[in-house]
């Protein structure tokens, strides 16, 4: 099956650059494993650096990340408060109940921005019939939020109150560079107030696969351990590490280029008779948009776009989501 000549179905649909492909080829490698992979050694120093964090590891993907952060957290019976639009929630196959032994607690927001007040009116009192709250997970930018990016006062205060009664707090990174780009917000200060959060290679950055999980020592020599227990050792992995390095350094800045073509994008769009935008702004780079006055359901007008190549994603039975890259 041929990719379409415009696909704006996901950011995860980015190829390498020739430039990333020739500083795959040159990557010098090792075994990941052994902590003998320079490249891949390389790529976790700059990310727990940036994100203020001791440590960190190199996996295949987001969903990984979060997974092994929700193993390392939590205990059987425990619980990790979340948007209910929220990733792990969605589209991660049940996995904080099947690899964790944890369940979700999700709180209603609209742009996927919940509160401290929230957070506290969730936690659990201490009681041996009920489960133990034990981490929040925050996503920024916000996938069903349109894309919005968490003011950092909201994270001081939602971490705030998770720690002060004994919580940990997660980031679920996969836009996190859009969030700093846009906000102005460094990742180092967003990233300081989580004891874990990672960071998505494959979506705007432009890599081939991988996320990097950023924590303290000890956090990170125990996500070792679970990324044994899921998917074990990546070997030679500098050849996809140095995708992440020259993306770190050469294509963060061009994000701000996703989020100027999204809002020129929903400009247009809004002007289109039976287009709907489901969000009055657009922060970074989704757009999501209603298209039943148009008398189509959203399937068929992907099936028409396909006719034309160009590929926008159908996420309900009227509700599109486009995603700039």
């Amino acid at each position: 099956m041929k990719a379409p000549r415009i696909d704006l179905y996901s950011d995860t649909h980015t190829k390498p650059t020739p430039e990333m492909r020739q500083a795959m080829m040159e990557a010098e490698v090792g075994d990941e494993q052994q902590f003998e992979d320079p490249t891949v050694n390389k790529l976790c120093e700059m990310v727990a650096v940036l994100l203020g964090q001791e440590a960190a590891v190199f996996l295949p993907s987001g969903t990984m990340c979060n997974q092994i952060a929700f193993r390392v957290h939590c205990q059987p019976g425990d619980e990790i408060i979340l948007d209910y639009t929220a990733h792990p929630i969605n589209a991660e196959s049940g996995g904080p109940s099947a690899l964790a032994g944890a369940q979700t607690r999700a709180l209603h927001t609209k742009l996927g921005i919940f509160t401290a007040d929230q957070v506290r009116d969730a936690i659990r009192p201490t009681r041996r019939h009920l489960p133990v709250s034990r981490v929040i997970s925050v996503e920024n930018t916000t996938n069903a939020g349109g894309g919005s990016v968490w003011p950092i006062e909201e994270i001081i205060s939602v971490t705030q109150a998770a720690k002060e009664n004994g919580l940990s707090a997660h980031m679920d990174g996969a836009r996190l560079m859009n969030a700093v780009v846009e906000s102005g917000t460094s990742a180092t200060e967003y990233g300081r107030h989580f004891d874990s959060l990672w960071l998505d290679l494959s979506k705007g950055l432009g890599c081939p696969i991988g996320g990097v999980l950023a924590g303290s020592a000890d956090f990170i020599e125990k996500a070792w351990r679970f990324k044994q227990q899921i998917g074990g050792a990546m070997r030679q992995a500098g050849i996809v590490a140095a995708a992440g390095i020259y993306a770190l350094e050469n294509h963060v800045d061009r994000l701000a280029v996703d989020h100027e073509n999204a809002r020129a994008f929903s400009r247009e769009i809004a002007q289109i008779p039976g287009i709907k935008l489901i969000f009055d702004h657009c922060p970074t780079n989704l757009v999501f948009f209603d298209v039943s006055e148009t008398g189509m359901d959203a399937a068929t007008v992907a099936e028409h776009l396909l006719a034309y190549d160009v590929r926008i994603g159908a996420m309900g039975p009227y509700r599109m989501r486009a995603v700039t890259h």
